[in-house]
């Protein structure tokens, strides 16, 4: 197999070639656990969310893609509990499961700031400093 990288031609065995293909999978798919969660990035390219330990799915709620939690992060306001995490799929303790992973998961610049109700908040952005002079 020959492999191309930035014009430059390499030449790998069939050995070479399974392994860098099984390194690259474990890359893009692969599981992370923190805490009290874990996020796991499917082969199908979808990230399951779930209570770290759980033997049920009724604690996991599976994304369409990393990027659909990002959305859900983005539309969320600053302060945030499980009732603003509810949408169509993801209710009950799935709901805090997530809460808990924005979290605790270093993609998302927020904290957990009360444990009852749970509540996290975002960080303060950027402060603009500009006064128009």
């Amino acid at each position: 197999m020959v492999l191309t990288l930035d014009g430059e031609e390499h030449a790998l065995s069939r050995a070479a070639a399974r392994a860098l293909r099984d390194r690259l999978s474990a890359a893009v798919a692969g599981r992370r656990e923190f805490l009290y969660t874990a996020g796991e990035h499917r082969a199908d390219g979808s990230y399951a969310v779930e209570r770290r330990a759980a033997e049920s799915a009724g604690h996991t709620k599976v994304f369409e893609r990393f990027g659909a939690l990002e959305r859900l992060y983005d539309r969320l306001p600053r302060t945030f509990t499980a009732e603003d995490v509810g949408a169509p799929g993801l209710t009950g303790g799935r709901r805090h499961v997530v809460l808990r992973h924005l979290a605790e998961h270093p993609g998302f610049d927020c904290e957990l700031v009360a444990r009852q109700p749970l509540t996290v908040r975002k960080r303060a952005a950027a402060v603009d400093t500009d006064d128009g002079a």
